[in-house]
């Protein structure tokens, strides 16, 4: 027993030495280490100086394509269709038949009347040659005036009665009209919805419809803050617009404001704009939604800096200035607008400052910043 106490006696001294050893080691190590310097990270980034240059002055909205015309194409009679002329989705121009009606009881009626107002003309002339016979007789008293007056009578009634058949005449050619529809416009058919042998009844549902395409407009909204330089740019001249559809690779489309509504929406204090556009690839299809550009002006001398440059704070935007001494300086700076990937700086940078444009997560105010060149896609050995 007294064995095992002294064993453990002297397992307790060892581990309180020890204990003691590594205190004081560690103690040591801490006091030499507390009076050097800490050594600041550097931190690489990429860089941009920003400089003047044109830019335009434009405004970015949301629109929507919308058919300058579009018309419901319905008969005007009761009737039955004989055959279709187009096909759904054709591009149709002004005049051209659409759909034929069954016309062979307009065209017997036309008929009809024509022979009505033949035989009311040979009436007529054989009235005016009666009237022409009596009137020297009627002055010898050959025959009486009572006979005279009749014949004129019979002959002014025949030449009444010849000028309502003639308008009969054409008021059946008219309704004969009817039974051929054409199409008003140049524009796009959609859906046929009846086909031939359909019987369709006077201004009934549409048979089709027909939206103008060439040209066409793009309506869209602004801020009403931004309606004062819409109307100054477009009392200067014409306001060019540029749209693009999503997906379309090609170059936008351009065209001109036509016109503004005549109110402000005070629901969202916006003004309503429409612009046209030839669109003669009918690459704008009606009910598209497309990105608007209004181009109201050039500001020739403006300082831009990359938009990958400026930062979003809680109070203001700001960018990180690397100065002479390789430190990162966060300044706060006052953003105009954006334009092409670029941002216009109205206040907080002088041109040839640089900005860095990226590495700024990694950046505070006094970094210490290695300036790298930017990696080009492509390029050997880099990223893809």
């Amino acid at each position: 027993m007294k064995r095992v106490v002294m064993a453990l006696a002297v397992l307790a001294v060892l581990a309180g030495g020890g204990i003691a050893y590594q205190t004081l080691i560690l103690a040591s190590a801490q006091s030499q280490t507390a009076g050097q310097p800490r050594a600041t990270p550097v931190v690489p980034v990429v860089v941009a100086a920003a400089r003047r240059e044109p830019t335009p002055v434009r405004l970015d909205a949301v629109g929507t394509v919308q058919a300058i015309a579009s018309v419901a194409v319905k008969s005007r009679i009761d009737g039955l269709i004989a055959e279709v002329k187009v096909r759904d989705g054709q591009y149709v121009k002004a005049g051209d038949t659409l759909l034929l009606l069954d016309q062979r009881a307009a065209e017997a009626q036309v008929r009809q009347m024509e022979a009505q107002v033949a035989r009311d003309r040979a009436q007529l002339t054989n009235a005016k040659r009666d009237v022409n016979r009596f009137a020297p007789l009627v002055a010898k008293d050959f025959v009486s005036h009572q006979q005279y007056d009749t014949a004129v009578t019979n002959s002014q009634a025949l030449e009444a009665g010849a000028k309502a058949d003639e308008a009969s005449l054409e008021n059946a050619k008219v309704l004969l009209t009817y039974y051929t529809i054409a199409t008003p416009m140049d524009g796009r058919i959609g859906t046929i919805g009846l086909k031939a042998g359909s019987n369709v009844k006077a201004n009934d549902l549409p048979i089709l419809t027909i939206n103008q395409t060439k040209p066409i407009w793009v309506a869209f909204s602004l801020a009403q803050s931004d309606f004062p330089a819409v109307r100054r740019a477009m009392e200067a001249g014409p306001v060019e617009v540029d749209v693009a559809a999503p997906g379309d690779s090609e170059a936008p489309e351009k065209g001109r404001v036509e016109f503004f509504e005549n109110a402000i929406d005070a629901t969202t204090g916006t003004i309503a704009l429409k612009a046209t556009f030839d669109n003669p690839q009918e690459r704008l299809w009606p009910g598209e939604f497309v990105n608007v550009s209004v181009m109201l002006s050039v500001e020739e001398d403006a300082l831009v800096v990359p938009q990958a440059a400026v930062q979003v704070g809680q109070s203001n935007n700001y960018v990180f200035v690397v100065r002479p001494d390789s430190t990162a300086e966060m300044r706060p700076v006052q953003v105009t607008r954006n334009v092409a990937g670029k941002s216009v700086i109205a206040k907080g940078l002088e041109p040839g400052e640089q900005v860095v444009t990226d590495g700024q997560l990694r950046l505070s105010n006094g970094s210490r910043v290695e300036i790298r060149s930017a990696e080009r896609p492509g390029k050997p050995g880099s990223p893809s």
